[in-house]
C-alpha cells in the first residue's frame, strides 16, 4: 500500500477531495518524495502502471512548470501540484494557494548556499494573501539527509526561522526522498493536522 493510501486511511475521510502544494527550490527532490508517496499497487493493465514504470526507467528530470499528480484510494481523493522551483516558474506558486489543503516545502538540507533564497520563498508564501488567512498544515522535509554536509533538520528550521510561524501548524522532518527515508513521520504529522 503506497504512503497516500495510508494517509487516507487514518484521515478516514470518505472521497474528500484534498489538494497538496509540493513547493521548494530546484533540485530539492520535490518530484523524487511525490513518486514515494504514489499508491504502490498499481495494475500492469492500468494507464497508471504505464507511468510508474515510465518513471521507474528513467532519471527524475528538472520539473518545468508544474506537474499535477492524482491518486484515489478508497476515501480520499489526492491532488498534488509538484511545482517547479525554477526561479522563472515560482511565480506559478501562487495561482494554487487559494485551493490549498496542506503544503509540504522541501529543502535541500545539503544546499547552504542557497537556504537564504529558501528562506526568501518560504516568507513570500507564508506573507501571501491567500495563504496568510488560512490555519492550513505545513510540513518540511529537510531533504538529502545523506549527504555528507547535509545540515540537521534542526539547522535547516533555524536557519529558515520555522519558529516564528505561529499561525498554522508546522513540522519538519529529516528525509532522504530516495530511500524514501522521514516519508512517513511527515506523513503521520500531516493526517493529524489536516483540516476535515
Amino acid at each position: 500500500m503506497g504512503l497516500l493510501d495510508k494517509l487516507s486511511g487514518w484521515l478516514g475521510l470518505r472521497k474528500k477531495e484534498v489538494n497538496v502544494l509540493c513547493l521548494g527550490l530546484d533540485n530539492s527532490g520535490k518530484t523524487t518524495i511525490i513518486n514515494q508517496l504514489k499508491p504502490a499497487n498499481v495494475s500492469p493493465l492500468s494507464e497508471d502502471w504505464k507511468h510508474v514504470s515510465q518513471v521507474q526507467a528513467q532519471e527524475i528530470v528538472p520539473t518545468i512548470g508544474f506537474n499535477i499528480e492524482k491518486f484515489k484510494s478508497s476515501s480520499l481523493s489526492f491532488t498534488v501540484f509538484d511545482m517547479s522551483g525554477q526561479s522563472r516558474y515560482r511565480n506559478l506558486w501562487e495561482h494554487y494557494y487559494k485551493e490549498s489543503h496542506a503544503i509540504i516545502f522541501v529543502i535541500d538540507s545539503g544546499d547552504k548556499l542557497r537556504m537564504v533564497v529558501a528562506k526568501e520563498e518560504l516568507d513570500t508564501l507564508l506573507n501571501h494573501d491567500d495563504i496568510r488567512i488560512k490555519k492550513i498544515p505545513v510540513l518540511f522535509f529537510a531533504n538529502k539527509m545523506d549527504l555528507r554536509d547535509a545540515m540537521s533538520s534542526v539547522k535547516v528550521s533555524q536557519m529558515l526561522s520555522l519558529e516564528n510561524i505561529k499561525d498554522k501548524p508546522w513540522h519538519i522532518c529529516a528525509s532522504n526522498a530516495i530511500k524514501g527515508e522521514g516519508l512517513q513521520e511527515g506523513l503521520d504529522w500531516l493526517q493529524g493536522n489536516m483540516p476535515v
